[in-house]
């Protein structure tokens, strides 16, 4: 079950990856600090590389299919080969690009349970040269010359391996899959993730922010604290709106036909959509 809610997350968008004109493009939001985004389909999450002083890093590293063409566009960027690479969590739009990316000599790190999970099938790390060299646990800080990134660890939120990297001088946040910014997340109840501890991780990230912080999200826009604030205040408000019915008695498929998200139905998209999202708050609560 662990490995299938892997690839379920990472094939279904995968054949449209290989099917489609993927590119890549960079946006500097700060010194140093480049936004990786995909353009003409999907490649993966939102990525990041950070070119410091003496060392380039990066976030995350996309779809195993698209490691070359993006290891090629992330080192124009960088102006070099990519020393360290963090992964924010195992699924394989986010670390499918690890064996490629360790081939050319990056070091990739990850926390414990990213390892643990990809020990028993490392397809969505590219093959068994994706795992990651050095893990952590609750967190770790980088020092690349002039950028501070702070990488901390958030249990039980999108799955059980989660990372958010914290840029203090820079005032940016990646969150990796901890926020969909505009859509319906994944939670992943089978590899780790709770709606509960998905919601903390948030709120956590939220106040680590000010007004002019700039927030990269796993999928989605560039957005900010206000930004990040509307999706809090989805998930909250929709998952009062499904436990009011569970705590009548309701069963799933009656919840389902009450359709209590009906107001969200904006945030639908292609993977997640109203239904499964009221089929994800119904399972956390009647589970957890």
């Amino acid at each position: 079950m662990k490995k299938l809610a892997v690839l379920v997350c990472s094939l279904a968008p995968l054949a449209f990856a290989q099917d489609a004109e993927i590119t890549f493009k960079s946006t500097e939001i700060e010194p140093g600090i480049f936004m990786v985004e995909a353009e003409g389909g999907f490649g993966g999450g939102n990525m990041a590389v950070l070119v410091g002083e003496g060392h380039v890093a990066m976030i995350d590293d996309g779809l195993p299919p698209l490691a070359q063409d993006l290891l090629t566009h992330v080192t124009e960027t960088a102006g070099g080969p990519i020393d360290l690479l963090v992964n924010t969590h195992v699924h394989g739009d986010h670390a499918g690009g690890n064996a490629h990316f360790a081939e050319s000599g990056t070091i990739v790190f990850a926390h414990d349970n990213i390892r643990k999970r990809l020990l028993e099938d490392a397809s969505g790390a590219g093959g068994a040269g994706g795992l990651p060299v050095v893990t952590f646990g609750n967190g770790v800080t980088f020092h690349l010359g002039n950028i501070e990134a702070r990488v901390t660890h958030m249990p039980k939120a999108h799955t059980d391996g989660d990372a958010v990297i914290y840029f203090p001088g820079a005032n940016v946040i990646h969150t990796g899959d901890i926020l969909f910014h505009d859509i319906f997340p994944f939670i992943d109840l089978d590899s780790g993730g709770t709606v509960d501890g998905y919601i903390a991780a948030q709120k956590k990230i939220w106040s680590m922010a000010n007004d002019d912080t700039k927030i990269i999200p796993g999928h989605g826009s560039l957005t900010d604290k206000a930004g990040m604030k509307a999706d809090i205040d989805m998930l909250i408000g929709g998952r009062a709106l499904v436990k009011a019915l569970v705590d009548q008695g309701m069963s799933e498929e009656e919840v389902l036909a009450a359709n209590p998200l009906s107001k969200y139905d904006s945030y639908g998209w292609g993977f997640i959509t109203t239904e499964r999202m009221t089929s994800t708050f119904f399972r956390s609560l009647t589970t957890d």
